[in-house]
Parts: structure tokens; C-alpha cells; sequence
């Protein structure tokens, strides 16, 4: 997903998404505009991918997606290593720890309003790079792999927070909802 929390054309796109929290944030998307000069993001993992929704209503998809975030938990991800998708050539940050998690968290959410069938598996991951020519692909691969044997910062996180965003014609993503996962207490 390229863009921010920009205004614009809204358009029948939507999707479920993680922010990555800083300075681990800062750290890849610095990482981000040196590989694509003009993406304008913020670092996240995307749950449910972007897709048209079924009612084309976002209020009543949130409130129904909402219902069933009291089903999930926290869970703490680890970043792996630099990648690279074979068909589309997108750069990306695999998942080393919480891979599981996730999946079972998109197959949990991929239902009701937000049911869609995705063109591709879904693969967890955390986008670097995407739109690049074949020719530019290697090069920018090898340059994000440097990059990230540079990074200082702690390479996981807890996943506790989602957001609901929509795109618009001009490819920025805005949030209309979000909220903390919460922790469930044995009694």
C-alpha cells in the first residue's frame, strides 16, 4: 500500500493493517523512500489485503470486523529477512516469529463484509519496494539487504493494534477505524 493518511477520492478499497512502532518504523521507512524515492507510507503489516467490499458500506464492515477482534490476541512478530516475491518483484521483509499468528488472524478476518478472494496466498510480510523495472530489482534488493544488516533497532514487535484504512483514486490510504487488541485474563 502505497501512501498516507492523506485526503482524496475515496474508492471501494479496502484493507486491515498493523503499524509497525517506532523506531523500528522511522528505521524502514527511511529504508522505503531511498528504494522508491517517491513512496510516501508508513511501515505496517497488512491482515487483510486490500479488497472491494461486498457492501460497499465501511461503517457497518468495521462494526462487523470489530466483533470479532475480541476473539484475538496479541502476539509478538520477528522481521527476517530481505526477499524478493518471484512474480511481482516486490521487495519485502519476511516474517520470522508470529508467521502462524498472522495467518490464522487473516483466515479468522477474511469473512462477512471483507470476505475476498485474494489473487495471491496470502504470505505475511512487510513491503519495501514494489513498482520497480526487472532491471531495478537486484540492485535494490542487494541495497535493502545492506540496509538492513545496518539496522540497530530490535527487529520485532507486538502486533496489538489494528487499523482499518481505505484508498482513494490517487493511491493515498487513509484510517477510518483502528483499536488495541486485548489481552484475555484466565480467571
Amino acid at each position: 500500500m502505497d501512501g498516507c493518511n492523506g485526503a482524496g477520492n475515496a474508492i471501494n478499497s479496502f484493507a486491515l493493517i498493523s503499524y509497525l512502532p517506532e523506531p523500528l518504523a522511522g528505521f524502514i521507512d527511511s529504508l522505503r523512500s531511498e528504494l522508491v524515492p517517491d513512496c510516501q507510507i508508513r511501515s505496517h503489516l497488512t491482515i487483510l489485503p486490500p479488497r472491494p467490499l461486498s457492501t460497499g458500506r465501511p461503517e457497518a464492515a468495521w462494526r462487523d470486523l470489530d466483533r470479532h477482534l475480541d476473539t484475538l490476541q496479541p502476539f509478538r512478530v520477528e522481521l527476517g529477512s530481505i526477499e524478493v516475491f518471484d512474480y511481482t518483484n516486490v521487495i519485502y521483509l519476511s516474517i520470522s516469529g508470529g508467521y502462524r499468528a498472522l495467518e490464522h488472524m487473516h483466515a479468522a478476518l477474511n469473512r462477512g463484509p471483507l470476505q475476498f478472494s485474494e489473487p495471491f496466498e496470502y504470505h505475511p510480510h512487510v513491503t519495501l519496494a514494489q513498482h520497480l523495472t526487472p532491471e531495478e530489482v537486484e540492485a535494490a534488493a542487494e541495497l535493502a539487504r545492506r540496509r538492513w544488516k545496518e539496522c540497530a533497532h530490535l527487529r520485532s514487535f507486538v502486533v496489538n493494534r489494528l487499523t482499518f484504512v481505505q484508498n482513494t483514486i490517487e493511491n493515498r490510504w487513509s484510517d477510518l477505524a483502528g483499536r488495541e487488541l486485548a489481552e484475555l485474563v484466565a480467571r
